[in-house]
């Protein structure tokens, strides 16, 4: 099963406030052995939200708005991808990461969709598709 992990932001994280050496060092012990264990297979940390932007959809219109956004505890601060057994096995290699941001945080835990997931909607037209697109992506890598 793969999941991600997202770590929600904060008043600091939004601010800019990177950081401390010892938090980055903690962090990248952590990040050693999720992948030693096969568990990561991706990480980053995301700039704040005013170095964004989103893209309202309202039916085939599009409109832009720039960042940065209000809603603090709305906005993610990074993430990872995992792949682990069960919801309780990334569960408890969540309780043991060290606290993201140095002040209050959270991770949220969801599930990522397998193809699979979605059964008899998926066509074997889509299907090749996917498997193609998946293995362009792991020649770029």
């Amino acid at each position: 099963m793969k999941f991600m992990v997202i770590v929600k932001a904060s008043r600091e994280t939004e601010a800019g406030v990177l950081p401390t050496e010892q938090q980055l060092a903690e962090m990248g012990k952590f990040n050693e052995e999720l992948v030693k264990a096969g568990v990561m297979l991706a990480g980053e940390g995301l700039q704040a939200s005013s170095k964004g932007a989103r893209v309202k959809f309202s039916g085939e219109k599009r409109t832009v708005i720039d960042g940065p956004f209000a809603e603090t505890k709305e906005l993610i601060a990074g993430f990872w991808i995992w792949r682990t057994k069960s919801l309780a096995e990334a569960i408890e290699w969540a309780k043991r990461c060290p606290n993201p941001t140095g002040v209050e945080s959270e991770l949220e835990i969801r599930q990522i969709f397998e193809l699979e997931d979605f059964g008899a909607a998926v066509t074997p037209e889509i299907q090749e598709q996917q498997d193609r697109l998946r293995a362009q992506l792991e020649r770029r890598r």
